[in-house]
């Protein structure tokens, strides 16, 4: 039951970043919400920490700010795999991921 409602709360989230920011589109209804919040959900859990892994030394080299390049990469890697998520630049990218990290991580704390 935990795992369906963070999967909902994610698409809200990425429902909520993609009416906020200009050069995310989401087409397709619902289905395309909860289908990117499954597939984000799945990078990050599985193909993030490898990456994150393997670029230790960038990382600590800029003091961390690449794991926000890797965030991005996880938002490209979601718009190449689901058709009808299209991001149209790296700074849109870069505000969905933030604004998606913090609404899920406001809606979880209260949930």
């Amino acid at each position: 039951m935990g795992l369906i409602i963070r999967i909902l709360i994610s698409a809200v989230a990425v429902y909520v970043a993609s009416m906020f920011i200009p050069g995310i589109t989401v087409s397709g209804g619902p289905a395309t919400y909860l289908i990117v919040a499954i597939v984000l959900g799945f990078l990050n859990a599985f193909i993030k920490p490898i990456l994150t892994v393997l670029t230790i030394p960038i990382t600590i080299l800029t003091l961390g700010l690449f794991l926000l390049v890797l965030n991005v990469l996880m938002v490209y890697l979601t718009a190449y795999l689901v058709p009808g998520f299209a991001v149209s630049g790296f700074i849109a990218a870069l505000l969905f991921s933030i604004v998606v990290s913090i609404i899920t991580a406001l809606i979880d704390a209260i949930v």
